[in-house]
């Protein structure tokens, strides 16, 4: 049996879950193998002692109660195990305290009595708690029984953020992702069938430009069997060294330009049919952060966003690719505002970027980035 090691945060959780309590169940990935993932590469995986959990949930709690009662923490001296409880308890009850994260890659891995007896917990503990979500392979999920699924949903989790990335199964196999079309179709429904809200991430670019019209409409038509809540759009950005394709002797990557990346989207989003999910493409390194909206009354609008961008002049598209990239842009209409497409005119004349060289530019600037650790 491990000795406690404090409370516990892993290193990721999605744009959305930003006020949330990161609590963690397991550490790092059961899985990865997936190539274009790098984040817990060279990691070993391994399952937290729910007695731990349940101690990290408890030493929240305690904190979060002085601090609410007008705080002996600034005086009492802590253990060094609870020093990032109390970083968490400040920053969390900030936040409002509303909301719980499941870390790390993937938490439903746990056995089911487990996790329900967790989230049984974080209940009594924090009653006013008003959702509780966690990250999820669909292999993972597709193996738990309805039964188990409804009573984890009886507990209180209420949302399960899946990486689907594609539904091409020869993408799927390619990148060593360690699910099929079929598997990610099973998983959603069981998901949504227990009342439990899903979103479902699709990885913009992972067909490089071979495969790209056969992503987006394979994924269209699981999204469609599925119906999520919600759609999230990550864009694939890998180093240069990396072999994407590491299952295939056939085929290698060609990483995709913006303007692939806008038809692909394009058609993934034409492709959608009868279904209620948002839309969102809430990531900072995402070029069109604009595509926000809830289908279907909204899937005109998205279209016609992509469609602007493919049919603007050359040289403004350039500009768009690059102020984005800079922070100068967030959506289109930034490029009216007085003064900013001029500055990023002056930038793209300095650098000797054109049309012809924007995304060679702009990926050798990313990879700079990457390296220094700021992408």
């Amino acid at each position: 049996m491990e000795a406690y090691r404090g409370f516990e945060q892993g290193p990721i959780r999605p744009p959305s879950e930003a006020d949330s309590l990161l609590l963690r169940l397991t550490r790092n990935c059961p899985w990865n193998r997936c190539s274009f993932c790098s984040v817990y590469k060279k990691q070993k995986f391994s399952l937290r002692p729910v007695e731990d959990i349940i101690r990290d949930i408890d030493s929240i709690h305690a904190q979060t109660c002085e601090l609410q009662q007008g705080g002996t923490l600034a005086i009492r001296k802590l253990s060094p195990e609870d020093e990032s409880a109390r970083h968490a308890a400040r920053s969390w009850l900030a936040q409002g305290m509303t909301s719980v994260f499941l870390q790390d890659a993937d938490s439903l891995v746990l056995k089911p009595e487990q996790t329900i007896r967790i989230l049984q917990h974080i209940r009594k503990r924090f009653p006013s708690v008003q959702r509780i979500t966690s990250y999820g392979r669909s292999h993972t999920i597709a193996r738990i029984s309805d039964s188990q699924l409804q009573e984890m949903a009886d507990a209180g989790l209420n949302r399960i953020h899946i990486g689907m990335e594609t539904a091409c199964d020869q993408l799927l196999d390619m990148v060593r992702k360690g699910a099929s079309k079929d598997i990610h179709i099973k998983a959603g429904i069981k998901t949504r069938q227990a009342g439990i809200e899903l979103s479902e991430y699709v990885l913009t670019g992972i067909g490089g430009e071979e495969f790209s019209q056969q992503h987006a409409i394979e994924t269209a038509d699981a999204i469609n069997q599925i119906n999520p809540d919600f759609i999230r759009f990550r864009t694939l950005h890998i180093r240069d060294s990396l072999n994407l394709f590491e299952n295939s002797d056939e085929f290698a990557w060609q990483r995709p330009t913006d303007l692939t990346i806008a038809r692909e989207v394009l058609l993934f989003i034409e492709n959608l049919d009868n279904i209620t999910s948002c839309v969102k493409s809430d990531h900072m390194y995402n070029l069109f952060q604009e595509i926000d909206g809830i289908l279907p009354q909204d899937k005109q609008r998205l279209m016609e966003v992509l469609q602007a961008f493919i049919e603007m002049d050359p040289e403004k598209q350039a500009c768009f690719q690059l102020g984005k990239r800079l922070g100068h842009f967030y959506k289109f209409s930034d490029m009216d505002i007085p003064g900013r497409l001029t500055r990023v005119q002056t930038v793209c004349a300095e650098v000797g970027m054109t049309p012809a060289n924007v995304d060679a530019k702009i990926n050798t600037l990313i990879q700079k980035w990457m390296r220094e650790g700021m992408w």
